[in-house]
């Protein structure tokens, strides 16, 4: 039956065009944004998820930044007790060459003197912006990572403990020896600055490698956890294209269908005629 006041017709065919341009409008959405999970009406468990793991993301990275400055803090310091151990290896060659009969100890000892005002100078130049770790200070606690656990509730930070040397001490014993006094005695105390020195660059270095390690992780971390957020919400932008293709020809059909559908009643009116 025909009727010229409900075209059921035209009707099934609006419905089906009204569907096409959802999912047109969708498809442009995601091609626009690259992403097919925007909100979380989109999915809202995905949505979530991916909320949460941006949040952890961004912790990591800004953990990450903060290990930067404490690495950098370290790294200057290192740099710094290597030289010292440096001076302090020449400042014992000098001492042993004191040893010797007939040597000028004053101008040996003036030699040593000029070794402990560079060391000096050095030890106040090791800082990175006002953070020193060849003076002996308080000890450096830096986080290097945070977990959830089972809840998803944040457990206590990971830290790494940076254990400051004292160049000072070692500054301080150098700059008092006096090789003309006790030849031998300065040797002794001048070898065992050197050990000491050796023994700071080598702790910062060990420090070092630490920090530099706990970045590395965590830069791969951060990529694993990114990564992981775009397979849940990144629009695939081939399988994107190749269906908005097939909606455009699919929203012209429905158009063309709603329009031979519209034509039907019209048919009626040759029946008058």
């Amino acid at each position: 039956m025909t009727s010229i006041l409900t075209n059921n017709s035209a009707m099934n065919a609006l419905t089906t065009l009204r569907n096409i341009n959802n999912n047109l409008g969708t498809t442009q959405d995601r091609i626009s944004t690259g992403l097919k999970v925007a909100s979380g009406k989109d999915n809202a468990a995905y949505f979530s998820i991916s909320s949460t793991m941006k949040g952890d993301s961004g912790m990591i990275k800004s953990i990450d930044e903060g290990l930067a400055l404490t690495k950098n803090a370290v790294s200057t310091g290192r740099l710094g007790a290597e030289t010292v151990a440096d001076l302090a290896r020449q400042f014992v060659e000098r001492v042993a060459f004191a040893q010797g009969e007939g040597v000028d100890k004053e101008k040996v000892q003036l030699e040593l003197d000029a070794l402990a005002d560079n060391i000096r100078t050095i030890i106040d130049q090791s800082s990175f912006n006002g953070s020193s770790v060849v003076k002996g200070e308080a000890a450096i606690t830096a986080v290097t990572g945070i977990s959830r656990d089972a809840t998803g509730a944040f457990g206590a930070p990971t830290t790494i403990t940076i254990t400051p040397v004292d160049l000072n001490a070692i500054h301080t014993a150098l700059d008092g020896i006096d090789v003309d006094a006790d030849p031998a005695a300065a040797l002794t105390a001048a070898e065992a600055q050197l050990t000491a020195a050796v023994d700071a660059a080598t702790s910062l270095g060990v420090a070092e490698k630490a920090i530099e390690t706990q970045q590395s992780f965590l830069g791969e971390l951060a990529k694993r956890l990114d990564s992981g957020i775009g397979s849940m919400i990144d629009a695939d932008m081939e399988e994107e294209a190749a269906r908005l293709q097939a909606l455009q020809v699919q929203q012209q059909l429905a158009t063309q269908a709603l329009s031979i559908a519209n034509q039907g009643p019209q048919n009626i009116l040759s029946l008058f005629r």
